[in-house]
C-alpha cells in the first residue's frame, strides 16, 4: 500500500493517506487575533480543505480530538462544530483542555476520515 503525504514539511505532514484512511494532523488557526469561534471556523476550514485534497469529506469523519487552551471555550467551539459537522455522520470525538504550542492558540483539532 502506498502512503501519500499532504503538505509535508520537515516536522510533519498536514495529512497522511494510507489504507483507505486519511490522518489529519493537528490543525490550528492562522489568524490568532480571533477568539474561540473564529479560530474554530478557521481550523474546520483547513480540515475541509485537507479532506478534499485526499478525495473525501467531513461526512466520512471517523474520529476527532479537539484541544482547547481553556475548556471554558467548549460551548463556543461546540456551536461552530455543530454548524459544521454533518448530521447523522458525527465522528467519535474527545474534547480536552491542553496547553497548546503558542499561548495565542485557542483551538487545535486532529481528525481521521475514511477516503
Amino acid at each position: 500500500m502506498t502512503i501519500k503525504r499532504h503538505q509535508p514539511n520537515k516536522l510533519f505532514s498536514a495529512a497522511v493517506e494510507h489504507g483507505g484512511l486519511v490522518f489529519v494532523a493537528g490543525q490550528v488557526a492562522d489568524d490568532l487575533s480571533q477568539g474561540v469561534k473564529g479560530q474554530s471556523e478557521q481550523v474546520l476550514k483547513k480540515i475541509d480543505d485537507l479532506l478534499k485534497a485526499a478525495g473525501t469529506d467531513k461526512s466520512k469523519l471517523l474520529s476527532a480530538t479537539v484541544y482547547l487552551a481553556d475548556i471554558r471555550g467548549f460551548e463556543e467551539m461546540n456551536a461552530v462544530w455543530d454548524a459544521w459537522v454533518v448530521a447523522g455522520s458525527t465522528p467519535g470525538r474527545a474534547t480536552v483542555e491542553a496547553r497548546l504550542a503558542n499561548p495565542k492558540l485557542l483551538v487545535e483539532i486532529v481528525a481521521i476520515a475514511a477516503v
